[in-house]
């Protein structure tokens, strides 16, 4: 795994790109600046991991557009050591900006062969968060609550069981919509069962998947 003059020199086009999108937020920058994002990709896509697009990563699954990332680790306003549940672990992008953010990660995944891939991975790259094999929709109960929740596939619904284990004063990122075009729901609570619900803009995200029989 080489981490090239190159590679660095992309990433810092690739911030550039996403400032001038609207993320501001110097401690997401500077995560996006740092992951070498062309690790969790097939070594043929190396010289487009730097381009501001999804990619897949097999299983039907997606590495998300580097803005996308950006926007929804803005929106969780992430304060060193908080603990946060990330549903959906996918290629484990996401979970390693959240850590070099300065956050605790508990991160869940649904598909067995994503959930081996990156249990190896990422402890490869010096990134190790606390990482599940199960069904995102119930979350992590005996680990909550959680101050940050951040959903990182479209689901149909924000499900209750995650809405539960999301502390007072937390803040959970997911994107909502039955269909392949999500609106990010940014959502405070405020209170016991009390949520502060905003819409935040259309995303396109692969499907949340909901099911009992894990492979």
């Amino acid at each position: 795994m080489t981490d090239s003059y190159k590679h660095k020199g992309l990433r810092k086009k690739l911030v550039e790109q996403i400032k001038s999108k609207g993320i501001t937020d110097q401690n997401v920058l500077a995560a996006i600046e740092k992951v070498p994002r062309h690790f969790f990709m097939d070594s043929s896509f190396v010289e487009i991991a730097y381009q501001d697009k999804p990619f897949p990563i097999g299983e039907g699954q997606t590495i998300s557009q580097p803005y996308t990332v950006a926007f929804q680790s803005e929106l969780l306003k992430i304060k060193k050591g908080d603990k946060v549940l990330e549903v959906g672990t996918g290629s484990g992008y996401q979970s390693c900006i959240l850590l070099e953010m300065g956050a605790k990660v508990f991160t869940i995944e649904r598909i067995k062969a994503l959930y081996q891939k990156t249990k190896v991975l990422l402890p490869q790259m010096g990134y190790n968060p606390k990482m599940f094999f199960g069904d995102g929709y119930k979350g992590l109960s005996a680990y909550a609550p959680f101050d940050k929740i951040i959903v990182t596939a479209g689901a149909p619904l924000v499900p209750e069981e995650l809405l539960q284990q999301l502390m007072i004063g937390g803040i959970m990122v997911i994107p909502v919509g039955a269909n392949d075009l999500q609106t990010m729901i940014l959502i405070n609570k405020t209170a016991i069962d009390v949520y502060d619900k905003k819409e935040m803009g259309a995303f396109r995200f692969v499907p949340l998947l909901e099911d009992k029989h894990f492979d």
